[in-house]
């Protein structure tokens, strides 16, 4: 590609290309644009464009990028020896140009691996979470290693700054304003980001290094597949069962199975076979493409329907909270008693039971940010001992004194069981901790059970 320079500029999440006499739809992701009768392409382009451009020799002004590529970097102000999977993942980060995702079980220091990667690409970094609690946890982590002010937006705050934490809420909103001031990319919880909304992020963002971090990558829908061209492929990937012991505490998961009662038998019977007649008569799997919303449409349709609805609720709930299940907890929470436990539920009508039957604080999202905070910091000292939850605890909260879990129910999501299973593994003195799955016997739970522990972790004796 020869003639005329060739001359970017960024436009709202694009690079427009100013190219005239040359062949503009040989650089790579550019499109005719003909409403201003000149060539754009997506922000996430910009590195091959560059890269392209210089490799052909061909000459060009960079109008597009709005950060400082000699700033000197981010020296940090208060440095640690790194663990070495810690230092492995920023060595293969690098060697694979500065983009791919790292995988790390929750505990073992992912945001260190953030703080050097930032430390040593030396460029503009914008930080994307998922929650509002972890953008206050990264604002303060970043602003004590980097020892200068930290931008934050999200929730009600709108302060960008050359190291600036914000939500995926907030990023994809307001991409327009940032998508071509920072050189760095890092995604928490990368798995997040394939939702339709939140790949516009990464989509719009000129950002030629990314980084995305997670423990459990994998999703349902095979988004992940999506991150290998917007963030990079898997440069680093460690287990739960290869660092425990030495960077995470040793632990055990245990299954624990419990019978309905008669009366119980009798009535989840009844529902399932009331509501599967209904889906056998509708011709609606629950197993197949998008079965349960099109259950929830049929059994909208119809008195029989909506009795049907009731009947999988019904169901649903005696496998979750049947008195053998009850039981079980007494006698689990008895024999831990000296211990700091988390009781995952799958649904808050369960926590609230156990909150008023132990007297023990529930967290669900309903919980306000300040009394949660109030809760955990509560759990850490001792104060309360129990903690119930549903689904809000799953990920991004650090409980490093809990060192008992116990799931009376939950979903079939690998996902959800390997981040439970975090909550309890960060190492604490030499805590040995214990995930147990209390699992009602003869009922759905069991293949529910089954498919959640497809994974790795899940080998220790149940």
């Amino acid at each position: 590609m020869t003639g005329p320079q060739v001359h970017l500029t960024y436009d709202r999440g694009t690079i427009v290309i100013d190219a005239p006499g040359t062949d503009a739809l040989s650089l790579p992701g550019v499109f005719v644009d003909r409403r201003i009768g000149s060539h754009r392409a997506p922000g996430h382009y910009y590195r091959r464009i560059v890269e392209h451009l210089i490799r052909n020799k061909v000459p060009y002004t960079d109008g597009a990028r709005g950060w400082d590529n000699s700033s000197g970097g981010w020296p940090l102000k208060v440095e640690r020896t790194p663990f070495p999977h810690q230092q492995e993942a920023v060595d293969a980060w690098w060697a694979a140009g500065r983009r791919g995702c790292v995988i790390l079980p929750t505990g073992t220091g992912k945001s260190y691996v953030a703080v050097m990667a930032i430390a040593r690409a030396g460029r503009p970094t914008l930080l994307v979470v998922p929650t509002l609690d972890l953008l206050r946890q990264w604002h303060g982590q970043l602003g004590d290693y980097f020892g200068q002010e930290i931008g934050i937006v999200g929730g009600n705050e709108y302060n960008f700054q050359p190291i600036t934490v914000t939500t995926y809420d907030s990023a994809y909103r307001h991409v327009d304003r940032w998508g071509n001031k920072y050189g760095l990319l890092i995604f928490d919880e990368v798995h997040h980001l394939p939702g339709p909304t939140y790949l516009e992020a990464a989509v719009a963002s000129l950002a030629p290094f990314r980084l995305g971090l997670t423990a459990t990558l994998e999703r349902s829908d095979g988004g992940e597949n999506l991150l290998i061209d917007l963030v990079g492929p898997t440069v680093y990937r460690r287990e739960i069962q290869e660092l425990s012991g030495d960077y995470l505490a040793e632990y055990q998961a245990r299954r624990v199975y419990v019978d309905l009662t008669a009366e119980e038998r009798a009535r989840y019977t009844k529902c399932r076979e009331h509501y599967r007649q209904f889906l056998f008569q509708s011709g609606v799997s629950l197993g197949g493409p998008n079965g349960w919303g099109r259950f929830v449409m049929e059994a909208s349709k119809s008195p029989q329907g909506r009795e049907a609805l009731k009947a999988w609720r019904e169901q649903k709930h005696i496998e979750r909270a049947g008195e053998g299940k009850f039981r079980e907890l007494d006698r689990l929470l008895t024999r831990h008693a000296a211990e700091r436990t988390l009781i995952f539920t799958a649904d808050n009508a369960t926590v609230y039971k156990i909150a008023r039957k132990y007297l023990v604080p529930p967290i669900t999202h309903q919980t306000k940010v300040k009394e949660r905070k109030q809760i955990l910091e509560r759990f850490h000292r001792g104060e309360y001992t129990i903690v119930v939850t549903s689904q809000v605890l799953n990920e991004g909260v650090d409980v490093p004194a809990a060192a008992v879990g116990i799931v009376l129910s939950g979903s079939g999501s690998t996902r959800e069981n390997v981040q439970r299973l975090g909550r309890i593994l960060r190492k604490y003195g030499d805590k040995q901790a214990i995930l147990y799955e209390v699992v009602a016997r003869g009922t759905g739970e069991e293949s529910t059970s089954d498919r959640r522990r497809q994974h790795g972790a899940f080998d220790a004796p149940v």
